[in-house]
């Protein structure tokens, strides 16, 4: 049997042209993909007694296809020169001398590009589409469909969720018309317009397939299922119901082939409108977190459990020091109600637990030694790299390119250091040198590295050439940087 992959990368690496998410990625040279086939709908045989009527999208399309936008992203990648040892010749071979001569061209930064979709939610430029979108890239253009063009600005964008918030400077901009209440209902027709493939302005349409579907990448989006014909290149368009409304961000597909397979994933407009309104406020996303590691109830674990049905999530581990922890929860409970939702999955809870404010209150009913309890827990705030940056990592730390942030406790006890910032996104320099995601920096040119503010403060002074000691894997070593 063939393997399945869910698709969800947009950077296609060297001269290939790869599928990836929604989005649809050239080389530099603007190599050409074939296109998949667009949906269409035929019309059901008539029933005697029976009016059947197939839904016309054009209105919609007329309405709201102004404020779907194409997004062209270029970023850079670097190209690895070629070394003498690469041609491997025998030393006799009469050619051997002639390639020895010849000189070797340096590493070069490759234009790579890349495309994808959009749309406009205010009339001063402010656009919506996926984070995988458009993170690393160096330049964002932005196409109407009116064909004029913008340099749009990441204002921010929020990897958990895969949202981004662009902005561009227009004003009096055709907008979408957004639901005002949750009301998707499964087999509802939708609409996706957008760019697959590069062919801009693309109108596909299906059905809602399902509800709240949890994938296996660690987001915490309760994805909308579809069967719309969404392709490389649709990532971050518009999903709309029959009253032209918005109601979901095209984003991920389910493929075998990296192409349209009648199961595309869309993150419902209001986990997108929650994180657009924190990033414009606070510039960040902010997560709630209870500190337990959950599993699935089976049947047979329900039996153990005195449970008349498989339901609830159980809690295999509790983290020390966690909200869980102070409020009594414990290994081994199964937790049944969440405030007001009953849990039957354990994919349930980490939407609802990630979706509270840190600080709030919730009351939670554990299932415990066959009765069932009630604890209140003051919801903590998730950490790590599952935040927005508002800045460039050139803006953040200038000069070097970074963007970081200190340690937690629990983190440094578990990678043994007492110092060191976490870098979320490298560019400029840091990049260059092959500082990346992830790494813990510990110290600058021999000096131990505490805080972000001790870090910035360090570079603002340093010269052309310095040092970082970075820990990554486990392994310590020495990264020059040029500066100049």
């Amino acid at each position: 049997m063939k393997q399945k992959y869910l698709v969800r990368s947009l950077v296609a690496a060297g001269a290939l042209s790869v599928a990836v998410l929604g989005g649809y990625a050239t080389s530099h040279n603007g190599s050409a993909v074939a296109a998949a086939p667009v949906f269409q709908s035929a019309p059901l045989p008539p029933q005697p007694g029976v009016t059947v009527a197939l839904p016309n999208f054009s209105s919609i399309v007329k309405q709201e296809g102004p404020a779907v936008v194409n997004i062209s992203v270029t970023s850079k990648m670097e190209k690895t020169a070629f070394s003498q040892d690469q041609f491997k010749l025998d030393p006799d071979d009469p050619f051997s001398q002639f390639f020895r001569q010849l000189p070797m061209p340096h590493a070069q930064q490759m234009p790579m590009r890349g495309q994808g979709s959009g749309f406009i939610v205010s009339p001063d430029g402010t656009i919506l589409t996926n984070a995988h979108v458009v993170d690393g890239a160096s330049t964002v253009t932005v196409k109407l469909t009116d064909r004029r063009e913008y340099k749009a600005k990441v204002v921010g964008l929020d990897k958990a969720s895969d949202i981004a918030v662009l902005k561009i400077d227009a004003t009096n901009l055709p907008v979408v018309k957004l639901p005002a209440a949750d009301n998707v209902q499964v087999g509802e027709w939708v609409l996706a317009i957008g760019s697959p493939y590069g062919f801009e302005n693309t109108v596909t349409a299906g059905i809602v397939s399902a509800k709240s579907r949890a994938l296996p990448d660690g987001s915490y989006v309760p994805f909308l299922q579809t069967d719309v014909a969404v392709n490389p290149g649709n990532s971050g368009g518009p999903l709309f119901n029959l009253n032209g409304e918005v109601i979901g961000i095209n984003s991920q597909i389910y493929s075998r082939s990296g192409g349209s397979q009648g199961v595309s994933f869309a993150i419902p407009i209001e986990v997108a409108l929650n994180v657009e309104h924190q990033i414009l406020k606070n510039g960040k996303v902010t997560r709630g977190q209870l500190g337990v590691t959950i599993q699935d109830v089976n049947q047979s674990l329900a039996d153990s459990f005195g449970l008349k049905r498989p339901t609830g999530a159980l809690v295999s581990s509790v983290a020390n020091d966690s909200p869980a922890a102070k409020a009594g929860i414990e290994p081994g409970d199964v937790i049944l109600r969440y405030n007001d939702r009953e849990i039957t999955t354990s994919t349930e809870l980490p939407l609802l637990v990630s979706s509270a404010a840190p600080g709030s209150t919730a009351r939670i009913e554990v299932l415990r030694d066959g009765q069932t309890r009630h604890f209140n827990v003051t919801i903590g705030e998730m950490k790590g790299a599952k935040v927005a940056s508002a800045a460039s990592p050139e803006d953040a730390h200038g000069r070097l390119g970074i963007a970081a942030r200190p340690l937690s406790p629990e983190e440094r006890r578990q990678v043994g250091v007492t110092g060191g910032v976490l870098v979320e996104q490298s560019s400029g320099a840091a990049a260059d040198a092959g500082i990346q995601q992830g790494d813990v920096i510990l110290s600058f040119n021999g000096k131990p590295v505490k805080s972000v503010e001790e870090l910035k403060s360090m570079v603002s002074k340093a010269g052309k050439k310095i040092a970082l000691l970075v820990l990554r894997d486990d392994a310590r070593i020495f990264v020059p940087v040029d500066l100049s």
